[in-house]
């Protein structure tokens, strides 16, 4: 999610049954030109296994930021999902979702120039299942590792009933592992998207959002969650590894 899941809240998150931790959405674009923009970014050896998301529309931009982030992260991800107005204005996030062959490319250019393995999350394409289907597909034929589908589209509010078919159909599509998306705010919740889809992990970001502990069985988030994000996010550890300067993108 944009500007949430940074290293304070992952690193409480893995108290939690949590396996793999997403960073917030990152424009690739900004980050593979700026210093700064890289500063967002920090990690260390207890952070892991962590994913970058990044959102991009131009293969050149995303690989280059792919280059920069691999040697201080487990995954890298293609954000072909997120639904607010701005990221589709800029073509990208659930701007994706009926443009395959951009996706295609992406992936092509990032498995090009890391071993760090990719994926891609998507939405469900507003007017076409086939299109959903076909944009996986191709993303497979590309080598990607693994794909998240959210069982809504971009028009969807996040009140809206998950369509759990979608989310079979790509599974069923695929040879590739894929993970469900939306709707997941406690175990139950989990439970039954595996139940009724057959994916190989079941993710939740609101969810966590508002409550951390979800995964761990807790109806609420626990006191001591609140009380570790807080001494975390009262300095940097000094483990905390930064990301090095533009001169190290070829």
């Amino acid at each position: 999610m944009v500007r949430y899941s940074k290293g304070a809240f992952r690193e409480v998150l893995r108290d939690y049954n949590v396996d793999i931790a997403y960073t917030p959405m990152i424009l690739a674009d900004v980050f593979k030109s700026s210093e700064f923009a890289r500063t967002d970014y920090t990690t260390n050896d207890i952070d892991s296994p962590v994913v970058v998301q990044f959102a991009a529309h131009d293969p050149v931009d995303l690989a280059q930021a792919a280059q920069l982030v691999a040697p201080y992260c487990d995954g890298i991800d293609l954000n072909c999902g997120c639904p607010q107005k701005w990221a589709y204005k800029e073509r990208i996030g659930a701007y994706l979702s009926d443009k395959p062959e951009t996706v295609r490319e992406m992936v092509r250019a990032v498995k090009a120039v890391v071993s760090t393995p990719c994926s891609v999350k998507i939405r469900r394409h507003p007017t076409d299942d086939r299109q959903t289907i076909e944009l996986v597909k191709r993303a497979e034929m590309m080598g990607v590792d693994w794909i998240t589908i959210h069982g809504r589209t971009r028009h969807q509010k996040s009140t809206e009933p998950v369509d759990f078919n979608i989310i079979k159909m790509v599974k069923e599509s695929v040879g590739v592992p894929v993970l469900a998306n939306g709707g997941i705010f406690s175990v139950e919740d989990a439970d039954e998207m595996y139940e009724k889809t057959g994916v190989d992990g079941v993710m939740s970001a609101r969810g966590l959002l508002q409550n951390p502990a979800l995964f761990a069985g807790y109806e609420h988030t626990p006191l001591e969650a609140v009380q570790k994000y807080r001494q975390l996010r009262a300095g940097i550890r000094h483990t905390d590894i930064h990301l090095p300067p533009p001169h190290h993108v070829s």
